[in-house]
């Protein structure tokens, strides 16, 4: 970020108050995290970043299943700040889910919140990023949930656990690309570098380094947390001559598995299992990631690289360097092979709680679109009368000036959303077919109202307009069931019969498939407002996103909890 944009500090303070399940035992942990800028040189380039404690990326946080959280963020820059825990399920607890003006407004200058939730049901890795504009783009960090003392895991316990974070480096300052993009209406200018744990890696020019190292002991099995936080990209990853186990996506346990190279989108979570080899072999072992690409916009095709060695090799001077080979940069048939063999556990400890019978069913397409240029400008969209747009169903999300919840909260909704979201195309057409000649989206800021309890079954179909595209959705405030995919157009007589509710993967962000569809089902047992949006930054910025709001229940645990007293205020 260029430092004429920050001109203080975020400052975060965390209270981790751990709440265990075994008697006369209560540990409280504090941690006091800072976001102040901070200037970093990568690929030869130095400029001022958003950084917490001065490290880039962000500290991790860990807690145990059960553990309440208290994360006081106190804003001292110029612009806005909230911060999302993605994939943290926020039981009536939206108000600290973090969107800005979805369950929030966001913290401004010289302004003070506190984040209070408690994580239920849920262990593995998830992670926090900042959840306004493109600020995420250097504000994230690892979320580490162990399980409840006594609990071991579903597999071998590992020698050690290590968080790999994929970004993305940008020379530029982020907010001034995707500012100017809006106002052009063409696509943002790309990043410059992946990453790996804040590192580009020797494949890069001037940042041989800045590149990560994992050292390993032979024969021990290693834990790698793997989170995607690039801001438009999927990858593959893969580590030269070593085979990974996946074990966990989104913090769900799946059916072990064994990869060479795994695929992971933007905003999903992957642990593996590393075995070394028995004897330390007299070599070093790129691990590499590069974009899985199915757009037809510029992208990065760099590749970030780190390196796997042996405690017992780095002696040796001189060792040969071995590569992993990942797929071709539009390995569709790969990316479908990986998907399709994730399998939630579906044991008595870990069940498999698939909603069997649906009460809503939704059918959303998702891709992208246009808008016209205003009058008397020239844009750089598909046309110079035309803008880049992105819609669910054809609406293009229109950001309101007040949060959602608040407002649905105060009863004070008129004006800032309409609860009248269509459920289905108003017009349907040949979604991965010819184009329609059409290509302009309605704006708006429409929402889907759900009864307390509600199961739903919801089909995301990708559309051909500007061309077929992955999209990775993350629904927020809930975990969903992946009961099918596939290509074409979703064929509701024969695909659905297809459908797995037996072990079906439990996420909380899934690719539409390019020129494709994907079926998910969750049961409605979180009131609030909660947004589902894709995770390519840049579709989000161009409208595809929307939200969900669910009623209380009957119950008093069934209700959200009131907002806390220091909720920003617009």
């Amino acid at each position: 970020m260029a430092s004429s944009s920050f001109l203080g500090v975020v400052l975060f303070t965390i209270f981790i108050m751990m709440t265990w399940f075994e008697p006369a035992l209560c540990i409280t942990r504090h941690y006091k995290f800072e976001i102040k800028m901070q200037n970093v040189t990568r690929l030869c380039h130095s400029k001022s970043i958003v950084t917490v404690n001065g490290k880039f990326p962000g500290p991790r946080i860990i807690a145990r299943e059960g553990d309440n959280l208290l994360i006081k963020v106190v804003n001292h820059v110029q612009h806005n700040i909230s911060i999302h825990w993605h994939g943290i399920r926020q039981l009536r607890s939206g108000w600290a889910d973090g969107p800005a003006y979805i369950t929030q407004c966001p913290i401004q200058s010289g302004q003070s919140y506190v984040y209070n939730y408690t994580i239920i049901g849920q262990r593995g890795t998830l992670w926090w990023h900042a959840h306004i504009s493109w600020l995420r783009s250097t504000l994230y960090g690892p979320i580490i949930i162990l399980p409840k003392l006594g609990l071991p895991y579903p597999f071998p316990k590992p020698y050690k656990q290590v968080p790999i974070i994929f970004g993305e480096w940008f020379n530029t300052d982020t907010e001034a690309i995707i500012n100017q993009a809006l106002q052009t209406g063409g696509g943002p200018n790309v990043s410059d570098a992946y990453t790996i744990n804040g590192l580009p890696g020797p494949l890069y020019n001037c940042s041989s380094k800045d590149t990560f190292k994992l050292k390993v002991k032979a024969g021990k099995t290693y834990m790698l947390r793997i989170i995607n936080a690039a801001l438009n990209d999927e990858l593959f990853f893969g580590i030269a001559n070593h085979t990974l186990t996946i074990v966990d996506v989104d913090a769900v346990y799946v059916k072990p598995f064994e990869a060479e190279i795994l695929m992971i989108a933007p905003g999903q979570t992957t642990n593996v299992l590393l075995k070394t080899k028995p004897n330390s072999p007299n070599a070093k072992f790129f691990m590499t990631a590069r974009p899985y690409v199915t757009g037809l916009g510029t992208f990065d095709n760099s590749t970030v690289a780190g390196i796997l060695e042996y405690e017992s090799s780095s002696s040796y001077k001189n060792l040969p360097l071995f590569k992993p080979v990942l797929p071709a940069l539009n390995d569709t048939a790969f990316a479908t092979n990986f998907t399709n063999k994730l399998r939630s556990l579906a044991s008595a400890k870990f069940p498999a709680n698939v909603p069997l019978n649906v009460d809503k069913q939704f059918f959303f397409t998702v891709g992208l679109g246009t808008n016209p240029c205003p009058k008397n400008q020239t844009c750089q969209g598909p046309s110079n009368t035309t803008k880049f747009a992105a819609s669910v169903n054809n609406v293009s999300f229109i950001m309101p000036n007040t949060a959602l919840l608040q407002a649905h909260f105060s009863g004070q909704s008129k004006g800032v959303y309409s609860p009248f979201f269509p459920i289905s195309p108003l017009i349907p057409f040949n979604y991965t077919g010819n184009p329609p000649n059409n290509t302009i989206v309605s704006n708006g800021t429409e929402l889907v109202v759900l009864p307390f309890n509600t199961s739903v079954e919801l089909i995301m179909q990708d559309t051909s307009i500007l061309g077929a595209e992955s999209h990775p959705l993350h629904l927020h405030g809930f975990n969903f069931f992946v009961v099918g995919q596939g290509f074409g157009n979703f064929n509701p007589n024969k695909d659905r019969a297809k459908f797995n509710l037996v072990d079906p993967v439990e996420r909380n962000t899934v690719g539409v498939p390019v020129g494709g569809w994907v079926a998910i089902r969750f049961l409605a047992d979180n009131p609030g407002v909660w947004f589902m949006h894709c995770h390519l930054e840049v579709h989000t910025s161009w409208g595809l996103k929307m939200a969900w709001l669910v009623l209380n229940g009957n119950l008093p645990n069934q209700k959200i909890l009131p907002p806390p007293a220091d909720l920003p205020k617009c």
